[in-house]
């Protein structure tokens, strides 16, 4: 591990959005889904999250996310993705998205 300064962190623009819609990704490498997340004044934002395991598309629009919305944008394969949705791996490698307990406004910043 490698430590950071706070400036560094700082740099970081994790902030909270709102599914809007879940769509599936056939086209991806690994089982995947398509998101638009929106993050408030930042606008909706497009992502492909391989979270298939622990969700199911019907069940996605509606909850709140973090995301890192100053990446540059990258190209994944014939879809462009346009932040990082954050989660942890479970014991099986599966991911778990990242969301806050309460609901918060979209577009607020982790602090």
């Amino acid at each position: 591990m490698q430590d950071i300064t706070w400036a560094d962190f700082e740099k970081v623009e994790l902030r909270v959005g709102t599914i809007v819609e879940a769509l599936p990704f056939p086209e991806a490498k690994r089982p995947a889904y398509k998101l638009k997340v929106d993050f408030g004044a930042f606008g909706i934002k497009k992502t492909s999250a391989q979270i298939t395991k622990h969700y199911k598309l019907e069940e996605l629009p509606g909850k709140q996310i973090v995301g890192v919305v100053n990446f540059p944008k990258k190209q994944i394969g014939n879809f462009m993705s346009e932040f990082l949705v954050t989660g942890f791996a479970d014991e099986n490698g599966d991911i778990v998205l990242t969301s806050v307990a309460s609901h918060v406004p979209n577009g607020s910043k982790m602090i």
